[in-house]
This record gives structure tokens, C-alpha cells and sequence, in this order.
């Protein structure tokens, strides 16, 4: 089965096109980083009117790379929730039309989901059940992921999410947008151990999160220290290691509590080194196996959208997805 899945959930315009729900025909991202960059963040308008001016050639692309007519499609799926509304109505309402045109079958995604079963698109792959945990610029949570298609929610973030924190601390520092590769590629000439910035672990014995504190003290730091420039690396490192710490802690503890030798890493913080490396020293020191997507598809992706529409429209729960369903802008799961 060939699925065009398509992504418009913040500021990344993505189309692709998956085989199967697991094997990648093509995959194109629009990137608006340069439309949001002089603002610090994502401006919700500029992203929707950005997405319906190249949503069109973006899905033409990824026809034309996966060599696939319209014609050859055998469904649709888009991302309906969790994000920002007017950028996801551009997606969803293009996906829904388009489908209808040509008489197929089309689904809404939770785009968490999505996240979730992006580490199936690549070898090897972990058994269910497993233990992710999902970090972006949006969202931060650990999973007990049971199937493609139910994830139960452990424990999520009370205020920020990582990425957002690294964004804040980043504009903070004057470093730029998007602000977690910034802080990431400063960090690794930094000292992590030369200025401690709190660990918010919360309950120890829970998996729930907090970054606000984190970058309260950040802020704090650089009001109280005149000369804070000339360690710009060093406060980067050592923020970076206090969120670190506190989020591969967690997804371990997770793991032995649920019994699970298996664990995951999905999502754009995915991507950040210092997070792979203190959770791959923490899962081999316990037998456990880890597994995290192509750098490619860690961050928003039509990819993984398309490979949960295959599952989706596999599970009868979700088969005959209703034609009056809307987007949404909160994290809507089923166990």
C-alpha cells in the first residue's frame, strides 16, 4: 500500500510518500527557518500562509521522486493534532480534498504517533512493548508504546518542553533561532561541570517533567554575572547536561519499571548528541537495546505521518476515519 502522508503541524512544510508503512519512497521537507529566524520563534500566521504557498510543489516533488502518479496512491495521511491550528488545517484540508478528488482513503494523525513509529522506518526495529521517550520543540513525554497504534503517556513535561527550553535559553544568550543546534554545537567546547544548573527530577519515583526552573536559573546567571559572555560554552554545556541527565534518567527508570529491554529516543532532541550518547552509556550498562531514527526523521517529518496512516487505517479503532473530523491543537491519545 502506497501512502502520501503530509505534515503541517508548526513550520515545516512535508510530504511523503511510504510503501507498506515502513519502506520510504520519498520524503521532502520546506524548512521556514529563514521566515521565522529574525522573530526568534515560529509567528503561527507567517507559518500557515507559508505552508499554503508551498504545500502544492512540495507534494508534487514527493510524487515525482518517488516515481508514483496521483493515480498509484492508495490513501492519504495528514497530521491532525497536536499544533498549531491554522498551520495544520493547511495540511489536513489539502490532504482531505485531494483524497476525496480521487475517491481513496484518508486518516488524521496524531502527530505524536507519528514520532512513535518513526523508529520502524529504519533497521532494526524494537519489539513491542517499549519505552520512548519523545522530545521536541513542543512536547516532552515518556511512552509505553503497546503497538503502532496505542502508546499509553507516563509522564510528560509540567511546563516547557526541552526543545522550547533550549529555544528560550538560546534566545537568551543571543545565539539564534532555531535555538537547540545552537546550544548543542556551543556546548560541546563548554565545560558542563563548571557552572551546575539545577536537575528538576520532580517525584524520582515518576516520569513527569519540568524545565521550567532550569531556565529560570540560566536567566538568573547571566543577570548575576557580568562577564557571563566570555563562558558562553561553559553555560551551554552545563545546561545542556542538567536537561540531559534529567530526561535519560527518567526513560531508563521507565524501562525497568515496565519491564522493558527495549527503549526508544524519537523527536528533534533526538537529534542532540549529548542526549544519544548519556542514554546509549545508560542502556548498554543495563542490557537494554536503544533505538532512534535517522537524523533525518527525527524532526517533523511526513515520513513517520504516512507510516502511522498505514497502521491507522490497518486498525479497525481507526479504519473509516470520519469525514467531518477537525483538527486539534492538544495531545489527544489512545490507550
Amino acid at each position: 500500500m502506497k501512502i502520501l502522508g503530509i505534515e503541517t503541524s508548526c513550520d515545516e512544510t512535508a510530504a511523503a510518500v511510504v510503501e507498506d508503512g515502513c519502506r520510504i519512497l520519498s520524503s521532502v521537507v520546506s524548512s521556514q527557518v529563514e521566515v521565522h529566524h529574525p522573530y526568534g520563534g515560529v509567528v503561527p500566521e507567517l507559518a500557515s500562509r507559508k505552508h499554503i504557498e508551498v504545500i502544492g510543489p512540495v507534494v508534487d516533488q514527493a510524487l515525482a521522486e518517488a516515481g508514483v502518479r496521483p493515480g498509484d496512491l492508495d490513501a492519504l495521511a495528514a497530521t491532525r493534532g497536536p499544533g498549531l491550528v491554522g498551520a495544520l488545517l493547511v495540511g489536513f484540508s489539502f490532504a482531505r480534498a485531494y483524497a476525496y478528488a480521487r475517491q481513496i482513503p484518508w486518516v488524521g494523525v496524531n502527530h505524536l504517533e507519528g514520532h512513535l513509529n518513526s523508529v520502524f522506518l529504519s533497521e532494526p526495529v524494537p519489539d513491542f512493548p517499549f519505552v520512548a521517550l519523545l522530545a521536541s520543540g513542543g512536547h516532552t513525554a515518556v511512552y509505553l508504546v503497546k503497538s503502532h497504534t496505542r502508546a499509553e503517556c507516563l509522564g510528560q513535561t509540567r511546563d516547557d518542553a526541552a526543545g522550547e527550553a533550549f529555544d528560550k535559553v538560546a534566545k537568551m544568550l543571543e545565539l539564534g533561532y532555531p535555538g537547540g543546534a545552537m546550544i548543542s554545537r556551543l556546548a560541546a567546547s563548554g565545560d558542563p561541570g563548571r557552572f551546575r544548573f539545577p536537575r528538576a527530577y520532580l517525584d524520582k519515583e515518576a516520569f513527569d517533567f519540568s524545565f521550567s526552573g532550569i531556565k529560570t536559573a540560566v536567566k538568573r546567571h547571566i543577570e548575576t554575572h557580568s562577564d557571563y559572555r566570555e563562558h558562553l560554552a561553559d553555560i551551554a554545556a552545563g545546561f545542556e547536561a542538567a536537561v540531559v541527565a534529567v530526561m535519560a534518567d527518567k526513560l531508563i527508570l521507565a524501562a525497568e519499571k515496565h519491564h522493558c529491554s527495549d527503549i526508544a529516543l524519537v523527536g528533534g532532541v533526538a537529534a542532540n548528541a549529548a542526549l544519544r550518547r548519556r542514554v546509549e552509556q545508560a542502556a548498554e550498562s543495563r542490557g537494554m537495546s536503544l533505538f532512534v531514527p535517522d537524523m533525518k526523521l527525527c524532526g517533523d517529518n511526513a515520513a513517520m505521518i504516512a507510516a502511522a496512516g498505514y497502521h491507522y487505517l490497518s486498525d479497525p479503532v481507526f479504519a473509516g476515519e470520519r469525514l467531518d473530523a477537525d483538527v486539534y491543537s492538544r495531545v489527544k491519545f489512545i490507550d
